[in-house]
């Protein structure tokens, strides 16, 4: 299995720094989410990472079809590619904080695997007929991995039929990766795809302290956004307990897109206790607490059949969960 990162970039400089510290401690990847009214522009942080690291592989995670034209994101991520010697990959989904934040609504699943094509058949130089119009990047020639991030059951067999990789964000627990595996394994099939053509990314919120208590305190507020995202419009193939759903389905209400991924005692922060939500979003979408526990749950999801597993280092000194993670999880496994 191997390992990735995805680094909010609140400055700079020090998302530079982190990029290069996570390649020095054994990731293969770096990530960069896509919120341009919570967070720096994305391709100029990837451009910064770029030249922050030699090896690892970088691109979005993720970006959306909503915000960015798909000749202009091929544009962005062929020249990304170019700059970093051919290390980038595309990360695509339906959209979250960046198209919250502006009052418009995801992407429909046709919509999206319309956009996916079109920025596949545009990054090989080809033209494209996209919304009744032809559109084209001449100068590229050379296609990037394309990753689509997936929750629920439509969007999973969507990403096994068109998806070079699938972010799963719809949990980490046993019974859910391998639902949501051979969601992607369908998709394959009913593409004609060879079964593993798509990779499988989990991806994870991360904290590494020394007592479970204090990694999930810090990143309640990340627990939050991820039962917010992964549970919205229908919890049909969901895997949450009947019990929870009504909570769950509160959350959807409760839930402040201003302060997606904000740290401190924001309303988002609160959320997950008010509803009786932390223990099971820790459980379902955290590799959190103690060095040795996330060791056991990264164990789970490699033997899950998991091909990268993507963590969200995100707290008070994100280069903490960074420098342990490597040194105390990746070097062991």
């Amino acid at each position: 299995m191997k390992f990735g990162v995805s680094l909010v970039p609140h400055n700079l400089k020090e998302t530079a720094a982190s990029a290069s510290l996570a390649e020095d401690l054994g990731f293969d990847y770096v990530g960069i989410p896509d919120s341009q009214s919570l967070w720096k522009e994305l391709y100029l942080s990837l451009g910064v990472v770029a030249g922050a690291t030699s090896k690892v592989g970088i691109g979005p995670t993720v970006t959306n079809s909503l915000t960015r034209h798909p000749a202009v994101a091929a544009s962005a991520i062929a020249s990304l590619n170019e700059m970093s010697g051919g290390r980038a990959y595309f990360g695509i989904g339906t959209g979250d904080s960046a198209i919250l934040n502006l009052g418009l609504r995801p992407a429909k699943l046709k919509e999206l695997e319309d956009y996916v094509n079109a920025v596949r058949v545009t990054l090989s130089g080809e033209s494209y007929n996209y919304k009744g119009r032809s559109i084209h990047v001449q100068w590229s020639d050379n296609p990037v991995p394309i990753v689509m991030s997936a929750e629920g059951p439509k969007t999973l067999h969507l990403a096994g039929r068109i998806a070079d990789a699938v972010i799963v964000h719809s949990g980490l627990t046993k019974d859910v990766l391998a639902d949501t595996i051979a969601r992607i394994r369908e998709g394959e099939r009913d593409a004609g795809r060879p079964e593993g053509t798509a990779k499988v990314w989990a991806f994870a919120k991360c904290n590494v302290a020394d007592r479970r208590e204090d990694a999930i305190d810090e990143i309640k507020m990340a627990l939050a956004a991820s039962g917010h995202h992964a549970f919205r419009f229908t919890l049909e193939g969901k895997h949450v307990p009947d019990e929870l759903q009504e909570s769950v389905m509160a959350l959807q209400g409760e839930y402040v897109t201003s302060q997606h991924e904000q740290l401190g005692e924001t309303r988002n922060s609160a959320l997950s206790d008010e509803l009786g939500l932390t223990d099971f979003l820790a459980d379902r979408f955290a590799v959190a607490g103690t060095a040795d526990e996330c060791l056991a749950k990264a164990r789970t999801i490699q033997e899950s059949g998991v091909d990268n597993l993507l963590i969200l280092a995100i707290s008070s000194d994100s280069d903490n969960i960074i420098r342990r993670f490597g040194e105390e999880v990746i070097a062991k496994l």
